[in-house]
Order: structure tokens, then sequence, then C-alpha cells
């Protein structure tokens, strides 16, 4: 981890969250990224490799990876929400709309409950497209490490 990733890490405690906390980023996929994916689950599905057949599909062009959309929610909790004292327990992601490479994708979080139990936080997850659109949402239960 350089020194810029550090300094962007949030360390919010347990204490320090409030149910309500929202934090987002923002993020433009790119060409690499897809093919960085594919190098690490071998994923060689036509519809994201090959925009001719994904034209025949009725799509604009090759779809993103759906879990390489959803793998920001990862980002999102490791760096954001909460940050350096996060442990993800669970994420649960509903794809909604197609994504493409060049789109630039806001992902955010909202804490909706605390467990205080088991210091467990339920963050409410949204992925939108530079249109507003929402492509994918979700629900994940983060624990907060001391």
């Amino acid at each position: 981890m350089d020194k810029e990733e550090r300094e962007r890490m949030n360390e919010y405690t347990y204490e320090q969250i409030a149910e309500g906390h929202t934090e987002s980023f923002q993020v433009t996929l790119t060409e690499e990224m897809m093919e960085q994916f594919l190098r690490i689950t071998g994923d060689v599905n036509p519809l994201h490799r090959d925009a001719a057949y994904a034209r025949t599909r009725h799509y604009a062009d090759k779809v993103v990876y759906g879990m390489l959309t959803s793998s920001f929610y990862s980002t999102l909790a490791g760096v954001y929400l909460p940050g350096k004292y996060s442990l993800i327990h669970s994420v649960e992601s509903k794809f909604l709309r197609p994504v493409y490479v060049g789109d630039t994708l806001t992902v955010s979080g909202v804490v909706k409950e605390k467990e205080e139990a088991c210091r467990m936080l339920i963050v409410k997850l949204l992925i939108t497209d530079q249109s507003g659109e929402k492509v994918s949402k979700g629900t994940m239960q983060i624990k907060m490490l001391d």
C-alpha cells in the first residue's frame, strides 16, 4: 500500500459511525480492469470479450463483468466505510443494468443499522453510472474490528 492509499483510507471506529452515515467514491472502468479480471477469474464468456457478439444479444458493446462492478463494494468497506477496521461478513448484490468500459460509477453506502452485540454494520449499497442510472444495489454486513 502506497502513501496516497494510506492517506485516503478512513479509520472510523465503531463508536464514530452512526446510522445514516454515508460514504461514496467514483471509479471509471477501463479495458485494463477487464483484462485483469479475465486473468484472475478465467471468465472467457464472449458477452464480456467480444463486442460483435454482445451486440447480437442486444447490448451496446461488450458488458463489464458484473462481479467486477460488485467488487467495488469491497473497496467501499475496506477504504471508505468504515475503512481500516472492517471485515466483510456478507454481500448481497443485484445487477440492474449493464455497465460498459468507459462508464464512471459512483459507489455508495449508507449505514442502515448497527448491531451492538457483535459490532456489525448493516450497509445499504448502491452503484450508479454517469447518467445517474442505478446499475447495482445490495446490502453488506461489516464486522468492525478493534
